[in-house]
């Protein structure tokens, strides 16, 4: 829980950091703060906030600009606030032209973001890994590269900014398209090029060839599965791993679901009993109440601990003195 704990260091200044270091930094995704704070846990040195999960789990929707820049900003708001570890999220394609796009940065700078990926998809978008895409023209989309990087530079040349391209599986698309539009962008002033959907390992050497050490890569759909000594290999910078925990959760919650469903109500006294034997088993601690009685008992009157005594439930741990 972050609440009166400093940080050394701003959000965006620590990812500068990891990214300098000579090894991929392997960035899963989360779709809200739970999830992010469980990444972080388990010892991810930062989160990806999935557009695809933030519109599912949000809404209830498929990944098809459906969500507005406000949801999406949002989001990254209370992911950002509710870990340590620097976020970078999805901010589609700014949500309009060049001009939307310096509102795009300024707001996830203002959420907590430390960086975040924009596409040359026109309106509405849709996800990489979904048929039916299509991009804007060149100029345009050097323009918005252009728009977001002064916009960073005005408020803090370590956020970064990512330039994503869909012209590899979009309609009229191709790989070399792609490869001139990663280029571009980073021309303009974009930290890294993210080349959306490589459909093969030829594909992907063949991007890590040509925009040597700037690669952002996205290891989900029908592009290739790298292991980190791989894409070290490759010299990929970063790699992010966007729907796998959204994944993990529709299935989770769907075998419990459906278990309930067929076996009645006491299929929950069992997954009570295996939560309890899991690492994270003790919920209200995960949560952070030993950390709101700490909190209480450092700046709250000395009565107020008094409402602990004789009451029922999980006690949270009293502060040592």
């Amino acid at each position: 829980m972050r609440l009166g704990q400093a940080e050394p260091l701003q959000p965006t200044t620590r990812l500068r950091g990891l990214l300098r270091e000579k090894r991929p930094l392997v960035v899963p995704g989360c779709y809200n703060a739970l999830s992010a704070r469980i990444l972080e846990h388990v010892g991810f040195e930062a989160v990806y906030m999935s557009g695809y999960g933030t519109s599912l789990s949000l809404l209830g929707l498929p990944d098809a600009g459906l969500a507005t820049l406000t949801e999406m900003a949002l989001n990254a708001r209370l992911i950002a606030g509710a870990v340590r570890v620097p976020v970078i999220a999805d901010a589609d394609n700014g949500y309009g032209n060049a001009i939307n796009v310096v509102r795009t940065v300024e707001e996830f700078l203002r959420a907590g973001a430390a960086g975040v990926h924009l596409e040359d998809q026109v309106a509405p978008k849709r996800c990489g890994h979904v048929a039916g895409r299509e991009v804007i023209g060149r100029e345009e989309a050097v323009l918005k590269v252009r728009a977001a990087c002064a916009t960073r530079d005005a408020l803090d040349r370590d956020f970064l900014l990512i330039f994503r391209t869909d012209a590899r599986g979009a309609h009229g698309g191709s790989l070399e398209e792609a490869i001139w539009r990663g280029k571009a962008a980073l021309d303009a002033g974009a930290d890294l090029a993210f080349i959306e959907g490589p459909a093969s390992r030829d594909e992907v050497e063949r991007v890590c060839r040509e925009i040597p050490g700037r690669v952002f890569y996205n290891m989900t759909g029908i592009s290739p599965r790298l292991s980190e000594a791989e894409m070290a290999d490759l010299g990929i910078a970063a790699c992010i791993l966007p729907g796998a925990a959204m994944r993990a959760t529709i299935m989770a919650v769907h075998d419990f679901a459906r278990s309930v469903r067929e076996r009645g109500t006491l299929a929950e006294a069992e997954l009570d009993a295996a939560f309890k034997a899991h690492p994270l088993g003790d919920m209200h601690g995960f949560a952070g109440f030993d950390r709101i009685r700490e909190l209480e008992a450092a700046f709250l009157p000395p009565e107020a601990g008094e409402k602990y005594a004789g009451t029922l439930g999980h006690m949270p741990q009293a502060p040592r003195r």
